[in-house]
This record gives structure tokens, C-alpha cells and sequence, in this order.
């Protein structure tokens, strides 16, 4: 695939070409797309032109946004759901970005390797994320299980494999690693009510200083936490994060599961998305 097939392709399936689609009913990232990969695309709803360009991912370019897609759908919606369980992308972590997780009564972070990217970070990002989980899950392509199997044998690190035919295959389930638990790590991925509510909850109270030495002592009364308090506080709040309207949700389809589910849709934008999918 030329590169600039692939530009158009990771354009499209993004919150900022959503986001101009049912603000301004249209987007440039998106009729270029369109008018590339569908034949005939005036006499299609824009919901079967989504469904078709998807297609097309699944079939020819199983990129990132495909990956995630899969985890979410499979996973969160699949096996857990979304009273239960909470997703997050992006989430930094040291020098890392973890790709996906998922938390339930655990946290598991799932780094995403398509066979479009290289290993090369592997080991770095997979050091980042256990500083902060204890449970991670390298996804890649059954083109690359041979090699991440061997580079991975003898870790507690998961292998998910997403099959050509878009199924997620378990080959190595996760182990439980927590000796590299960090509360410095945690703390820096908390936002400031989170870490307020822990410190509220855990000590009674909190710092009684000056706003430039706030931040600097609430993290001192977070690192005195003992360390299993402190993961099971941590992961509590980031699930709280999850703020998902499972009624309106429920109508998004299939395609774009992901790209909705992190895009904090109002009543009114499931609307105007529901409006412009059946015209």
C-alpha cells in the first residue's frame, strides 16, 4: 500500500475527523477516503461507506485503530461490558503511551504491535507500563508469533494474537508481575481530584501548604501508602474515568466502538452522529 493510501486510511478513522463530520457535516480527511475506496458512493448511506472503508482495514491494512477497535469490541463489549469493566487509551507511563487497557477486578495493559511497526521500543515499554500494572499483553500479528514468542519466553508478559480473519487468540496468558510497582509512577499518571480523593479516603486529609508545594507533598502522603494500597486506589480511580452513556452507545456500530467510546459524546453529538451515519 502506497503511503499515501495509508495517511488517508489513519486519517479517517480518528476523533478529529468525527468530530468535523457531525459539527460541520462534513470533513476532508473523510470524502477523500470515501471517494478513493467506495464505488458508487452516492448511492450509499455514510453508515455503509464506514462499513466498507472497514472492510477494507480488516482485509488489507490491519492498522492501529483496527487493533484497538478489535480489543474493544471483543474484550470490553465481548467478555466484560461496560457496567463492569472501564477502558483507556494514550495513558502515559514513564516514557511510554500504553495503547489499551482494561480494568475490572484487575488492570491489564495491552501494547499493540501491527505488522506495520517494529519491536525496537519493546523492551523499554514493556518496563514503563509494570511500573505502573502488573499485568501486561503484547497484541500482534500471527505473521510476528514466532519472534515475539521467543522474545517474550520466560517473562510474565502476555501474547494475544489478532488473526487475518479479525479474531483475538490468547497464546500466553499474562502473569501477575508487581515487583516493579511504582508510587511515583502511579502518582504521576493521577490527576489532581484523583490523588485528592486516595489521599482523602486513605490518610483523613490533605496537606495544609502552600499551592507551589502542594503537588510535592501530596505525592510524599501517596508514597508513604503501603504499595498494595496504593495499586488497588490507583487503578480504582482510573476506572472511574469511564463515562459512557450505554443507551446512546449501544446504537454506535461496530466500526467505530472505539473511536466513540474515547470521544465524550454528549445526548446531542450521538444525534447528529446517528443523523449523518443514515444519510
Amino acid at each position: 500500500m502506497s503511503n499515501a493510501n495509508s495517511i488517508l486510511l489513519n486519517r479517517f478513522f480518528t476523533r478529529n475527523t468525527f468530530r468535523q463530520v457531525i459539527e460541520d457535516g462534513e470533513s476532508p480527511a473523510y470524502v477523500a477516503t470515501v471517494r478513493k475506496y467506495i464505488v458508487d458512493y452516492t448511492s450509499k448511506t455514510n453508515k455503509e461507506c464506514i462499513s466498507e472503508i472497514y472492510k477494507h482495514l480488516k482485509k488489507e491494512y490491519q492498522n492501529e485503530y483496527y487493533y484497538k477497535n478489535t480489543l474493544l469490541n471483543k474484550l470490553l463489549l465481548g467478555v466484560h461490558s461496560l457496567k463492569t469493566t472501564a477502558a483507556l487509551t494514550e495513558v502515559p507511563v514513564g516514557n511510554s503511551k500504553a495503547d489499551f487497557i482494561l480494568i475490572n477486578g484487575e488492570a491489564v495493559v495491552y501494547e499493540i504491535k501491527t505488522e506495520l511497526d517494529n519491536f525496537d521500543r519493546l523492551n523499554g515499554q514493556i518496563a514503563d507500563y509494570y511500573k505502573a500494572f502488573s499485568k501486561v499483553v503484547v497484541v500482534t500479528s500471527e505473521h510476528n508469533f514466532d519472534y515475539i514468542q521467543r522474545r517474550l519466553y520466560g517473562t510474565p508478559v502476555g501474547i494475544c494474537l489478532l488473526t487475518r480473519k479479525g479474531a483475538l487468540s490468547i497464546r500466553k496468558e499474562p502473569s501477575e508481575h508487581s515487583d516493579m510497582l511504582s508510587r511515583t509512577t502511579m502518582f504521576r499518571i493521577l490527576r489532581k481530584q484523583e490523588y485528592e480523593q486516595i489521599l482523602l479516603k486513605c490518610v483523613g486529609s490533605l496537606p495544609d501548604v502552600s499551592q507551589f508545594e502542594y503537588y510535592r507533598y501530596c505525592q510524599a502522603m501517596f508514597e508513604s501508602l503501603p504499595i498494595d494500597t496504593a495499586y488497588n486506589m490507583f487503578t480504582q480511580m482510573l476506572k472511574l474515568r469511564a463515562n459512557i452513556d450505554a443507551t446512546e452507545y449501544s446504537k454506535i456500530p461496530y466500526e467505530l466502538k472505539f473511536l466513540i467510546y474515547f470521544s465524550n459524546y454528549k445526548k446531542s453529538d450521538y444525534a447528529k452522529l446517528c443523523s449523518f451515519l443514515n444519510t
